[in-house]
């Protein structure tokens, strides 16, 4: 019985950083949608350049490569998150072994060589090639 709540208490924290990492951005956008003054009108919806009057639309279309290398950008950035609660497995006691091998080093070396097989491919196509 005492092993079993062993086990609870290392999840604790990660179910903590899961819950305040979802309260804090819908408690931030429904602060802003609180406060925020409501009312639109034609001054508040045009451009504004420094006090003159627009010369063109606001709308600016991009190269399509920057979607690409931002897209990477945003995959590489998302490893990381996924990085934190694994350190925290991995630093447990309880993690059962595979031959003698972690198995949380197992998950996370499939886990980096499929990255690395989507970054080879982006190189390959010449997605982070800024043009």
């Amino acid at each position: 019985m005492s092993g079993e709540m062993v086990a609870v208490d290392y999840y604790i924290p990660l179910i903590m950083f899961l819950i305040i990492g979802a309260v804090v951005p819908i408690g931030a956008l429904a602060a802003v949608k609180i406060i925020s003054p409501q009312k639109s009108t034609f001054q508040k919806r045009s451009t504004y350049e420094g006090g003159l009057r627009p010369i063109r639309e606001a709308i600016i279309q991009y190269n399509v490569q920057y979607y690409l290398f931002a897209i990477v950008f945003v995959i590489f950035d998302v490893e990381v998150l996924f990085l934190y609660p694994w350190i925290y497995v991995y630093a447990s006691e309880v993690i059962p072994t595979l031959g003698g091998v972690n198995i949380a080093v197992i998950d996370m070396l499939i886990f980096i060589v499929v990255l690395l097989i989507g970054l080879l491919y982006a190189i390959k196509k010449e997605a982070l090639r800024w043009v």
